[in-house]
């Protein structure tokens, strides 16, 4: 039973090493061929987050099918070297590759990653709401959650409610929901298939 799990877990690593190993990260050295399970680990963190950034530790974790101390030794090495990078998000801490995103990114990234921030965003990006009753109605939950989640985006930077509910700055959080859409959920690869309509290209 340990060589199947261990084996999986090689595996695992192997696959998102082969990402990271592809994936130009600040102040990685080229050219390490190591195969031992514990060398595997960077590569494989870089190469998850080069596909999930934003991630928090428990997901990276369980994902990577590390155990946690592993985890933790890791990613603060990694954080040391200046190859990633982080940031508080309520009780998440979120890891992102170094000096890939902006402020404005990393907070957007950390709202993709929850189920209905999301959700609420890609619902004003296919189209603003006149009020918070029509968009929970449209999302069908109560007034109350659209409200305390509209309060949040909007006090992070990602949510515009002087006139109707509509997204801040669409283009940066349209494009991050499109490139990592297989990251995200069903929902947004939904939503990146039906991207192109929602691009209004001014030719004037």
């Amino acid at each position: 039973m340990g060589d199947s799990v261990d084996e999986r877990k090689r595996t695992t690593l192997r696959r998102f090493a082969a990402l990271g190993a592809a994936t130009p990260f600040v102040g990685v050295a080229s050219g390490n061929s190591s195969t031992d399970a514990r060398s595997e680990v960077p590569a494989a963190i870089r190469g998850y987050l080069s596909r999930t950034p934003g991630a928090h530790f428990s997901k990276l974790r369980d994902d990577l099918k590390l155990g946690t101390g592993e985890t933790q030794h890791h990613l603060r090495a990694l954080t040391e070297a200046g190859e990633i990078e982080s940031r508080r998000d309520g009780e998440y801490r979120r890891f992102f590759p170094a000096e890939q995103f902006s402020e404005f990114e990393q907070i957007a990234l950390g709202y993709l990653r929850r189920e209905t921030p999301r959700k609420l965003l890609i619902e004003l990006l296919d189209s603003p709401a006149d009020t918070g009753s029509a968009l929970a109605n449209r999302l069908e939950v109560s007034r109350a959650t659209v409200s305390n989640y509209a309060s949040e985006l909007e006090d992070a930077g990602l949510l515009d409610r002087s006139e109707q509910y509509a997204v801040d700055n669409p283009e940066t959080v349209l494009t991050l929901l499109v490139r990592y859409a297989d990251s995200f959920g069903p929902d947004a690869v939904a939503f990146a298939g039906r991207a192109n309509e929602l691009i209004r290209l001014d030719r004037s």
